[in-house]
């Protein structure tokens, strides 16, 4: 294992205990309740759970090296057990709710877990025989529940029997996380304390306005390392985060919650975009004018910006329409809102482009859970729209051009430094097929630095695919700006060792359903896309945006439609959303193959 210079605290549990001495009566994690709205419980309350629940696992046995596991969406529960199964040296294996239960199974026998915390009885009941099958399981505990199987019993035990904390060394596994993964078994990723810390420390440097008085919503799951981090790196400056109800309530716990920042996908913001356009679309006349003015005035604004210089008659201009047309959209995130990171797919650079002119500029980062998972991130301080960032403090970064194509101006990204992860839990063989001799970590990613230092993704090794011609096609981006069209909910291009590419086609229902009521046309998904004239809008309206950004061979010649949608529970999306290409594929080859037959 390399040595690094790590910044302190080097543990979670120093860094979990330093907010709660310095910062014990702040609110900490905020929670709907059923009236509507939030409660907030303070770091000292928090941090009061933490000491009784590790007590309470040290009574079941739990002790350095062990494994408690989590089926629990993001909750005050949640981080509790979290910071108390490590003050124990143990480390903590979060898992999805909405996953499916030979997951859950897989991933509990795996890692070995002793104790598992289940959010509702509902999940209790599909794993209740789990302790018969899995010789390591020796509980499991309702975290609502009542009686002495659930978390309040164990905090309860836990009070009359107090354990202190231990400061684990930094090398020694905190968290192991899952990674769906796009085909095979889900893998463990085994990161250690300081992982975690010198990421957070990083992302602290970058931002270093971060205070106590920071509030974000929590909207990306904790199972996941790009939400995880967020609570690590607000807890440590003393922050607060409230949880959003449900995906279908966030504009509504925005406006309650008035974050000050976001951790967020792309896809949330490509959604406010496509419904504020389709509202002014929809609406037209003056409201339009208006609209189009502000965005012109503002990219007018940025483009003399960019030169170094200003005219007060567009500032003027843009200042009155900001106020009527681009506050309200601010006002729509809570009217706080001073930015947002965004990460795990690319942002499309246009709309990052308005979001900067209305005053919520959008940071891209990237990294990946063997990373934990920053590597490169943009800030204010240093950004540049269309690339991922600068690299982040500790990290270095080599780009190998031997594994593509001669003469390429990229190569695989190889990432060093103290966020990269231990390896993989019992897959000694995966391990060394990621990992270099000299302890970095092949991302599977392409990309090239620019001549200031930022870094750029230019595709994935795995996914790319050759034409029949010779030429390289890079699927996903051409499927960032697909799905980026109202009637797209996801896309799928296809086209290794053919002629040309073809593009696979899930509609929005939503979207389609009104455009159906709008001119006046069946209601019915299925009879919609059936017809040549919504088939041919919607189709024209893609090439017609890929043009003059892709080559022509890029650009699909033939689009297929199917109503049934990409989901976790038939198998072609990963828990983050990622598409399960062969298991696509290998379900409409036969739309497929007849779409190139008698191809050229």
């Amino acid at each position: 294992m390399v040595q690094y210079q790590l910044d302190k605290p080097d543990n979670l549990v120093e860094l979990f205990e330093n907010s709660v001495k310095k910062f014990p009566d702040r609110p900490y994690l905020g929670t709907k309740n059923a009236q509507g709205e939030y409660e907030w419980v303070t770091y000292k309350e928090v941090g009061r759970r933490v000491d009784n629940l590790r007590s309470g696992l040290a009574g079941l046995g739990v002790k350095k090296g062990d494994a408690v596991g989590i089926i629990s969406n993001n909750s005050v529960d949640w981080a509790v057990g979290h910071f108390a199964t490590v003050g124990l040296g143990a480390f903590y294996v979060p898992m999805y709710e909405a996953e499916l239960p030979q997951v859950w199974e897989y991933i509990i026998k795996d890692s070995g877990v002793k104790v598992l915390f289940v959010s509702k009885p509902d999940i209790l009941e599909k794993i209740k025989d789990f302790t018969t099958r899995i010789p390591t399981l020796e509980k499991i505990c309702v975290i609502k529940g009542t009686g002495d199987d659930s978390m309040a019993a164990l905090e309860q035990a836990g009070e009359q029997n107090p354990v202190k904390s231990i400061y684990p060394d930094p090398e020694e596994v905190a968290v192991l996380v899952y990674t769906s993964g796009t085909t095979g078994d889900p893998k463990g990723v085994l990161l250690m304390h300081m992982n975690w810390t010198s990421n957070h420390h990083a992302r602290a440097k970058a931002y270093p306005d971060f205070d106590e008085n920071d509030r974000t919503l929590s909207l990306l799951p904790w199972a996941h390392c790009f939400g995880l981090g967020e609570l690590h790196t607000f807890t440590a400056l003393g922050g607060s985060l409230g949880f959003m109800e449900n995906t279908t309530t966030v504009v509504e716990d925005m406006a309650k919650i008035r974050p000050t920042f976001l951790i967020a996908v792309p896809r949330i913001f490509n959604k406010v975009y496509d419904t504020i356009v389709t509202r002014v679309n929809d609406a037209g006349g003056a409201k339009k004018k208006l609209f189009d003015a502000g965005v012109a005035a503002a990219k007018e604004r940025r483009a003399l910006a960019e030169q170094g210089k200003s005219s007060f008659l567009v500032d003027l201009k843009f200042k009155i329409i900001d106020k009527i047309v681009f506050q309200k959209i601010r006002d729509l995130f809570g009217g706080r809102l001073r930015g947002s990171m965004t990460g795990s797919a690319a942002m499309n650079p246009e709309i990052s482009k308005f979001f900067h002119d209305i005053g919520i500029p959008l940071y891209d980062a990237y990294g990946l859970t063997e990373t934990t998972p920053g590597i490169t991130m943009n800030c204010p301080s240093k950004f540049r729209i269309g690339s991922v960032g600068p690299l982040m403090d500790k990290i270095r970064v080599v780009i190998d051009q031997s594994v593509v194509e001669p003469g390429a101006p990229d190569g695989e990204i190889i990432c060093y430094g103290p966020n990269v992860m231990k390896g993989y839990h019992n897959k000694p063989e995966a391990t060394r097929e990621i990992m270099t001799d000299d302890g970095g970590v092949r991302t599977g990613d392409r990309g090239r630095f620019d001549e200031d230092g930022f870094l750029w993704i230019t595709g994935r090794i795995k996914e790319q695919f050759k034409l029949e011609n010779g030429k390289y096609v890079f699927p996903a981006s051409l499927e960032e700006d697909i799905c980026l069209n109202h009637f797209v909910q996801n896309a799928l291009i296809y086209g290794a060792n053919r002629p040309y590419n073809i593009c696979l086609i899930i509609p929005d229902p939503v979207a389609l359903d009104g455009y159906a009521q709008k001119h006046d046309l069946p209601r019915d998904v299925q009879a919609l896309v059936e017809r040549d004239d919504i088939r041919s809008m919607i189709t024209g309206e893609i090439l017609e945006a890929l043009k003059g950004k892709y080559g022509s061979y890029e650009i699909p010649r033939k689009f297929i439609f199917v109503v049934e949608p990409f989901t976790l529970e038939n198998g072609m999306l990963t828990q983050t959303m990622k598409i399960k290409r062969k298991v696509i594929v290998e379900k409409y080859t036969d739309l497929i193959e007849s779409a190139y037959r008698g191809a050229a």
